[in-house]
């Protein structure tokens, strides 16, 4: 069985979307109709913007977002029989198997993205990457950290990365070093994303998800925040709503996808990230990109 798998935010690259947008009209249509519904010109900072300019909040996740469904467009859809996004990955998911339209997915989409730069903004905070170190050591390590330091993305096996207050991150990276970890490297990130410290950001996109229409999906979504496949309009706006201060459990629901059937995973998006994760899950299962 075939799996669509979405991206999140670091995939982003000057130049995204570009073949893509050249490549038909209907996509060309549906790439121009983002500018509209966003009312500022993304597709000019996708195709020729600086990296600077893509690394905005703001900016990235729509982007990331209006690439992935486009690159869904040229393949339409693939016959896949599952589907999952990491962290903001989750919204295009949402598209593939017909839950949000394009309008509706990019209005939530940039909606979240505005919330989590204030959050952002209003509190010190950061992320780091803990390599090689059981998880269970890293969640036992953030529990007895002093201030808010959690687990937000269950990457792979040996990949986990971490997210809180500025000081209280600092702490728990010399602590996973003293525990053997290969590496605990502060990520270039402006926020504490997956974690307590987006309480803010979660109401609001609670408030614009309850206003929004979700239909009945064409195939099942793993969630992050449940690793396993929802079907319930009504849950998987919960879910959604979760995500924002809960963690990314990208390894357990690709674990469960594989249970259920999954042989090949097709990233949608840009860039491989996900390919590599699934590759270090399961060795054996097959992985390729849309377009």
């Amino acid at each position: 069985m075939k799996a669509l798998v979405f991206p999140g935010q670091g995939s982003q690259f000057v130049g995204m979307g570009k073949e893509l947008f050249d490549s038909r009209k209907d996509i060309k249509d549906l790439m121009e109709s983002a500018n509209e519904i966003l009312g500022f010109d993304i597709l000019s900072i996708m195709f020729k913007g600086t990296d600077e300019d893509l690394k905005k909040t703001e900016v990235t996740q729509p982007a990331i977002f209006i690439h992935s469904v486009a690159a869904l467009k040229a393949v339409n859809g693939f016959g896949a029989g599952m589907v999952a996004g990491h962290s903001l990955g989750e919204f295009s998911a949402l598209v593939a198997n017909g839950v949000l339209t394009f309008e509706d997915g990019l209005k939530l989409v940039s909606a979240r993205a505005k919330a989590m730069q204030e959050a952002c903004d209003a509190n010190p905070s950061s992320m780091a990457a803990i390599l090689n170190l059981p998880d269970e050591v890293v969640e036992q390590i953030c529990a007895e950290t002093p201030g808010i330091v959690v687990p937000a993305n269950y990457n792979c096996p040996g990949q986990l990365v971490i997210s809180g207050e500025t000081e209280a991150v600092q702490t728990a990276c010399e602590k996973m070093k003293e525990a053997g970890a290969k590496r605990a490297l502060i990520l270039p990130v402006n926020g504490a994303f997956h974690s307590p410290l987006m309480q803010p950001a979660q109401e609001k996109l609670a408030e614009a998800i309850n206003k929004t229409k979700f239909y009945k999906p064409t195939m099942d979504v793993y969630q992050n925040i449940t690793t396993v496949a929802v079907s319930d309009p009504e849950e998987i706006k919960k879910n959604l709503i979760a995500q924002l201060t809960g963690p990314v459990k990208w390894t357990q629901s690709v674990q469960n996808m594989i249970k259920k059937g999954a042989t090949t995973f097709v990233e949608v998006g840009p860039g491989k990230t996900l390919q590599g994760l699934i590759k270090k899950i399961d060795a054996e299962v097959a992985v390729s990109s849309a377009v």
